[in-house]
């Protein structure tokens, strides 16, 4: 197959890559965009519960109680430490598994509001952006639509190559648009291509960030990881494959769903001797230690976030989305023991990479620059998708599709060694991969036979 020949081929699948994906670009780049801010909404929604009086405060334990009123037969799960001392404590309850809710408590003790987590606007956003709102099989979706979109970035970049030039590199039109040009077609290809090519690099990182919280991908992963033993006998701390189905959420921190073990019904701990510290006390150790807002405290027998439920001590905890500062601290109820810790470099060094790829993926790893430069490849891919689509549209033919013409020679054994490859690293690519393969040797055995029939 000659060069012109293989160039036909890859532009090929490019079309029919950025023809599939386009749509899901455009959803999952503003719903990712507007998830980088999730700190910012979720205090933006909780606005009302802040700068409250503290002429009167109460302890926490009657806050609880307050909370518990409110929700009779509900279990005590988890007391977000306020950030400041007129803000509002948030408890949460649950009455089942999928019954919980953020019950805020003003520093008085009186019951103020609540919301279910499911309910919060960030959530909301998450399940778009993470399954479409289609639940399994929209989490399915997603992961197909990833693969491809890797395949679209890999043959555009080949396409981006810069060919010919009289002998010279040609740098107009290949990292930035060629100025005067003559004609919109021209504008709109300098556009996508070296729109295409700066961001190329920060959508693959996110594309594959991405993946461990993805139904096949991430199942397939948390087998290998088991199997290589890379678990240090600790649980994985990101949500993926058959748990996304169950709970629905997006993987990461609220970003998706947790580990099915976690939710359910907490565990009653045993009575243990001596009397048990109040949570007023649990509050003053976990004070002291400096752990990033938002600090969660749990009481024995609830059920963690990941991982099996909470065993007899008071957890503390850190839900911070930059999960390299993320920390555990078990406490003695008895006497305020520390009696274990974790932090992030306790976690094996493929869950520490991983880590560092969704603190990325959410927008917190950097802070605010983070955030910003999320932004701009949400836009970036944005301005991707459009270009493209205007391209295609101006240039398709009346009635016609429009995509690239088939090479007549069959691919090289090192197109479908890549092909190959490509399909196992990304299971949901190499399905689809073979149902095309199907589809296309049906359809040509059938237009052979009609052929034939004809004759």
């Amino acid at each position: 197959m000659n060069a012109k020949s293989f160039y036909n081929r890859v532009w090929r699948w490019h079309f029919y890559a950025g023809l599939f994906v386009i749509p899901f670009i455009l959803i999952l780049s503003v719903t990712g965009a507007i998830y980088l801010f999730k700190p910012q909404l979720d205090r933006w929604e909780e606005r009302e519960w802040r700068g409250l009086s503290v002429s009167e405060q109460v302890s926490a334990d009657t806050q609880v109680k307050a909370a518990l009123a409110r929700y009779p037969g509900a279990d005590f799960i988890s007391y977000r430490l306020p950030q400041a001392e007129s803000d509002a404590a948030m408890i949460r309850v649950s009455k089942g598994k999928d019954d919980k809710h953020d019950v805020f408590v003003s520093p008085s003790g009186h019951y103020l509001d609540s919301i279910r987590p499911k309910d919060r606007i960030s959530s909301t956003v998450s399940h778009i952006h993470g399954s479409l709102l289609l639940g399994k099989w929209g989490s399915y979706l997603v992961e197909l639509a990833a693969s491809w979109a890797i395949v679209m970035i890999l043959t555009g970049l080949y396409l981006w190559w810069p060919r010919g030039g009289n002998g010279g590199l040609r740098i107009a039109g290949v990292l930035w648009p060629r100025p005067g040009q003559k004609g919109k077609r021209l504008f709109w290809r300098d556009l996508h291509s070296v729109t295409g090519f700066w961001v190329s690099g920060l959508a693959l990182v996110l594309l594959l960030s991405g993946l461990p919280w993805t139904q096949l991908w991430g199942d397939a992963f948390r087998t290998v990881r088991s199997e290589l033993g890379w678990t240090d006998e600790k649980p994985q701390q990101w949500t993926s494959g058959a748990t996304l189905a169950v709970h629905g959420d997006h993987p990461g921190k609220s970003h998706h769903p947790h580990h099915v073990e976690s939710m359910d019904t907490p565990v009653k701990p045993e009575q243990e001797s001596g009397e048990p510290l109040s949570l007023d006390r649990i509050l003053t150790i976990a004070a002291k230690q400096n752990l990033p807002h938002p600090v969660i405290i749990q009481p024995p027998g609830a059920p963690a976030k990941f991982g099996p439920p909470n065993g007899p001590d008071w957890l503390i905890t850190t839900d911070t989305q930059n999960r390299p500062l993320q920390r555990k601290i078990w406490v003695d109820p008895v006497n305020g023991a520390v009696t274990r810790q974790e932090s992030f470099a306790d976690q094996h060094g493929i869950d520490q990479i991983i880590g560092y790829g969704i603190a990325w993926h959410e927008g917190q790893l950097l802070g605010w620059v983070n955030q910003m430069i999320g932004v701009l490849t949400a836009l970036a891919l944005l301005l991707v998708a459009v270009s493209g689509t205007i391209m295609w549209w101006r240039r398709r033919p009346k009635g016609g599709l429009g995509a690239p013409q088939k090479p007549a020679s069959p691919p090289q054994k090192g197109v479908i060694i890549a092909m190959i490859i490509a399909g196992l690293l990304l299971p949901m690519l190499g399905l689809s991969l073979l149902i095309i393969l199907v589809l296309e040797l049906l359809y040509f055995a059938a237009k052979k036979l009609i052929a034939k029939q004809a004759v």
